[in-house]
C-alpha cells in the first residue's frame, strides 16, 4: 500500500483558531501534565497504583486486562516511531516507505484490535457489574470514555485512509507539528490541512495528557521494572534439633524458615 504523499506546508500564516488548537491547546495540556504530576506526587504519593478489583470480579479482567495492556504497549511503541522519527531516519536505515507503511498499519491494526477489545471488556465489566460500578470514583468516569474516543478515533482514522482508503502520510504532516512542540518551533500549519479524524485524534490526545495526572493512569510510572534485575530469595530451612532438657526447663525444636 503506497500512502498518497501530503501536500506541502502551506507558507502562510495559521489563522487565529489554528494558532489556538494546535500551539495554545497541546501547551497548556502539556503544562498541566507536568504540573499535575508534580502535585500528584506531592498530594497522593501513596495513591499512584491503580485499585485492583479482582476480588470483586476476575473472568472478564482475566482476559481484558492483558489485552488491554499489550495492545497499549504496541500502540504506544508505534506512535513513539512514528511519530518522533523522522522518515529520513527510516530510509536511512533501509526501511523504505512503503515497507514501513504496510510494516505500521497491519501491526498497528492487529495491536488496535487487542486494545479495543481489552479496553471494551474492561469497560463491560465496570457497567455490568454492580460492585465495581459502585466504586468507580469520577475519576474513572472521565478516564474511561476519554481514553475510548482517543483510540476508537485513531482506529478509525487508520482504517478508513490507510486499510480502506488510498492512504495517507501523517509523517509529512501530523510528526512535523508533534515535533515542531518539542523543540519549541511549532508549526500548526503542519496539522491544518491533515484529514478531520486525524485531527480530532490529535486533539482528544491532548486531553488525554492533560487528564493523565489526576486519573490511574499514574500507575504506569510505578511499574515495577525493578523485579526484573532483583536477585531471587533464598529460603532454607533450619536444622531440627531434638528437645534436650536443660536446667529443669525444656528446649523446643525449631523449624521456621528464614530468608537468606
Amino acid at each position: 500500500m503506497n500512502p498518497v504523499a501530503a501536500p506541502p506546508l502551506a507558507a502562510a500564516t495559521t489563522g487565529g483558531a489554528g494558532l489556538l488548537l494546535w500551539v495554545a491547546f497541546p501547551y497548556i495540556c502539556l503544562a498541566v501534565f507536568v504540573v499535575g504530576h508534580v502535585w500528584r506526587y506531592r498530594q497522593d504519593q501513596f495513591g499512584w497504583t491503580s485499585r485492583t478489583s479482582q476480588l470483586l470480579e476476575h473472568r472478564w479482567l482475566r482476559w481484558g486486562s492483558p489485552l488491554f495492556h499489550l495492545g497499549a504497549f504496541m500502540v504506544i511503541a508505534g506512535h513513539v516511531v512514528g511519530l518522533a522519527v523522522p522518515a529520513s531516519w527510516t530510509e536511512a536505515a533501509g526501511i523504505s516507505e512503503h515497507t514501513y507503511h504496510t510494516t505500521a498499519v497491519w501491526a498497528g491494526s492487529v495491536a488496535g484490535v487487542a486494545m479495543v477489545t481489552g479496553l471494551g471488556m474492561l469497560c463491560a465489566r465496570r457497567l455490568l457489574t454492580r460492585r465495581i460500578r459502585l466504586g468507580t470514583d469520577r475519576s474513572d468516569k472521565l478516564l474511561f470514555p476519554l481514553l475510548s474516543a482517543t483510540v476508537v478515533l485513531g482506529i478509525t482514522a487508520t482504517a478508513t485512509h490507510n486499510v480502506f482508503g488510498p492512504g495517507y502520510d501523517y509523517r509529512e504532516t501530523v510528526s512535523v507539528w508533534f515535533r515542531g512542540l518539542f523543540v519549541l518551533q511549532p508549526q500548526p500549519e503542519a496539522i491544518s490541512g491533515a484529514p478531520l479524524l486525524f485531527q480530532l485524534h490529535a486533539l482528544t490526545a491532548c486531553l488525554l495528557f492533560a487528564a493523565w495526572p489526576f486519573t490511574r493512569l499514574v500507575h504506569v510510572w510505578s511499574a515495577p521494572i525493578g523485579y526484573l534485575a532483583r536477585p531471587y530469595l533464598v529460603y532454607r530451612r533450619r536444622a531440627t534439633t531434638a528437645t534436650v532438657p536443660t536446667a529443669g526447663r525444656p528446649r523446643s525444636a525449631s523449624g521456621s524458615r528464614r530468608a537468606v
